[in-house]
């Protein structure tokens, strides 16, 4: 199977800096959204860490010597391994920063992450907190991540209670994210994949903003994956662009992947504003 990637971010109509950043690494089949928690409390810094780790550790494990910061699980793939490990790296360096800056003390991220595995027949999800992955697959969209947020989970052990109910309930409100901790439990779903699937990482800025059919009419409407995120963040923006909003869609198709194995990584966010070389002394300093 072959996959393409595309990946855009905008700070929104209401915001005063992005505090999203979203890596797209075609070379090891793997894309990745994180939205920042903490707004003064620094949040731009923690997605950008986040990014940063995460596009550190496929760069630097590769082949038969990869060296894996963390026990390898031997009830997972490869595959599955790289994910959890990646995101539970990313959660030591948000968590470590936080803990030797005052002022960047409780920061704190989102992550959704995706990577196909080496033929494209399989896609791993992994996420921590509210940033959502989607499938449209024949016509209909549906949600593979489960929100770690307030509302989500009252509602799941609480299905009785009434729209009402449930809009009284605090909505920005996240019970899992990278810095929370000095580790994280790394939510994962393994799924096939089949030609024609799109598969779409969002922060909370795009189904804030847009409902899962309007998502799924903007995907209708659009064929290339570029100009499906510039619709997706435009949409979002058109209804009021509350938030800083993120986009990364990734198409699965017939025929063979190579011709992107030497792609480079796509960054973009918070991490184009925070210096690079402090997340990579981050990284060499932990």
């Amino acid at each position: 199977m072959r996959t393409e990637f595309a990946g855009k971010t905008d700070v929104g109509l209401l915001r005063d800096r992005n505090e999203d950043s979203f890596l797209v690494f075609p070379a090891y089949r793997f894309a990745a959204v994180a939205d920042g928690m903490g707004g003064h409390l620094s949040g731009d810094v923690a997605s950008s860490l986040a990014i940063g780790t995460l596009r550190q550790f496929y760069s630097n494990t590769v082949g038969p010597d990869r060296t894996w910061p963390f026990a390898y699980d031997n009830e997972l793939t490869e595959e599955e391994n790289c994910v959890v490990v990646g995101v539970r790296l990313a959660n030591q360096h948000v968590f470590s920063r936080a803990r030797r800056s005052q002022q960047e003390s409780g920061m704190g991220t989102t992550i959704v992450a995706v990577m196909f595995s080496y033929d494209g027949s399989k896609v791993i999800v992994g996420h921590v907190g509210d940033s959502r992955c989607y499938r449209i697959r024949d016509g209909q969209i549906t949600q593979l991540t489960s929100d770690h947020s307030l509302v989500s989970e009252v509602t799941e052990i609480a299905p009785w209670l009434s729209p009402d109910e449930v809009e009284q309930l605090p909505s920005n409100v996240i019970t899992r994210a990278l810095g929370m901790s000095a580790d994280v439990v790394v939510d994962l779903l393994t799924t096939d994949t089949r030609a024609g699937d799109i598969y779409l990482l969002c922060s909370d800025g795009l189904n804030g903003m847009l409902s899962d059919v309007e998502i799924l009419n903007a995907v209708n409407d659009c064929d290339d994956l570029d100009e499906l995120c510039d619709q997706l963040v435009q949409r979002a923006n058109d209804a009021g662009g509350n938030d800083n909003t993120t986009v990364v869609t990734v198409r699965v198709s017939e025929g063979d992947d190579d011709e992107h194995k030497q792609e480079r990584p796509a960054v973009g966010g918070a991490i184009d504003t925070y210096d690079s070389d402090d997340i990579l002394e981050t990284l060499a300093g932990d």
